[in-house]
């Protein structure tokens, strides 16, 4: 019994210890500034950076990779998605990033699966992780909605609907539609759900 109370008062202190910035976020709230990221290679060749997108209103982070089922179920919604903001005014950018090392999930598998579902939005892959790290990304897929003063407005899963099935909510476009109105949506934070990016492990 002793050991059992032990156990749970370890349990207690550890959760206790662990600071989270946002509700389901350890390194971003509602209002902080967008961390910089630059040099991140894209499926086209090309390297992109924050600053790149400054032309844009709102700038959408999805954190994704190729080896998560649930990620997968998203491709055709982040398409989707990337062609509505295009038609309405291209004001918003969407760019997909990849953190895993896997090598279903380096970039020249990334560059196959860009190319075979017609991804009309930069898929970059993170290489040295810094990026997602940054910005607290745990699963995948997991999005990030950054305003005009690149300020974070939106943190969580981009509907809830996992399986894509049953959407009532469309959480990362109520997000986007805000922000393109100067406002905070009227739901800032959900818990994203998928697979967990694969940080490699560091030695301590």
């Amino acid at each position: 019994m002793k050991r059992i109370i032990l156990l749970l008062a370890m349990t207690s202190v550890f959760f206790h210890s662990v600071a989270w910035a946002g509700k389901y976020n350890e390194r971003l709230s509602i209002g902080d500034a967008a961390p910089a990221w630059t040099n991140l290679e894209g499926t086209d060749g090309k390297k992109y950076g924050l600053a790149d997108f400054a032309n844009k209103d709102v700038l959408v982070l999805c954190f994704t990779c190729n080896s998560c089922p649930y990620a997968v179920d998203y491709e055709d919604r982040l398409i989707a998605f990337a062609k509505k903001f295009a038609v309405e005014g291209n004001r918003c950018a969407l760019v997909a990033v990849n953190a895993n090392l896997v090598k279903s999930d380096l970039l020249p598998a990334m560059q196959e699966r860009a190319k075979s579902k017609g991804f009309k939005f930069p898929y970059v892959h993170d290489a040295t992780q810094q990026t997602a790290k940054a910005y607290g990304a745990t699963f995948t897929p997991e999005f990030v909605v950054l305003n005009k003063d690149r300020k974070v407005v939106y943190l969580g899963a981009m509907d809830d609907s996992p399986d894509g099935k049953n959407v009532t909510k469309r959480y990362v476009e109520d997000a986007v539609a805000a922000a393109l109105a100067g406002k905070l949506p009227e739901t800032t934070e959900t818990a994203a759900i998928g697979c967990l990016v694969r940080y490699a492990r560091e030695r301590k």
